[in-house]
């Protein structure tokens, strides 16, 4: 896995993992990479300095301080994405896996319409845009299956 400070054409920056360098080509050339916060599709990577880890005789931190700072906000797209990852559950209902059956029910009429969210696989995805359903993916993971 490789991070990547990425940057978009409106001069936002924000960090995302990747598998490979490869993959980041792959991802840009094809479009399919796209600023968190205002979904430009103009994005390349930002200047970077290497990670180095400290000296021996450095301060450590503890667990207890690591874990703290990873669930703060560290910049406006994290928080931006936060933000985001509220409103979906504080106004959708979370139908996990049935995602897929769900929304091909509200879509036909056999199920009333609501908020959802949950996981679809690549093809079933492509499946509810073939038959018309409206979907879009989410930018992050939904809590119930976060680590």
């Amino acid at each position: 896995m490789i991070k990547y400070t990425l940057k978009c054409d409106q001069d936002h920056s924000f960090d995302s993992w990747f598998q490979s360098a490869d993959a980041f080509d792959k991802l840009v050339g094809g479009g399919h990479l796209s600023c968190a916060l205002c979904g430009s599709s103009d994005v390349s990577k930002s200047l970077m300095t290497p990670k180095v880890r400290p000296a021996r005789n450095a301060v450590q931190t503890t667990d207890q301080d690591q874990s703290k700072a990873l669930s703060v906000p560290q910049n406006e797209a994290e928080t931006a994405l936060s933000e985001m990852r509220k409103q979906v559950e504080a106004n959708s209902d979370y139908v996990g896996t049935d995602f897929t059956k769900t929304a091909r029910d509200m879509h036909l009429g056999d199920a009333p319409e609501r908020s959802i969210y949950g996981t679809a696989n690549a093809e079933q995805a492509k499946a509810l845009i073939d038959d018309g359903v409206p979907v879009i993916p989410l930018p992050f993971v939904p809590k119930a299956k976060a680590n």
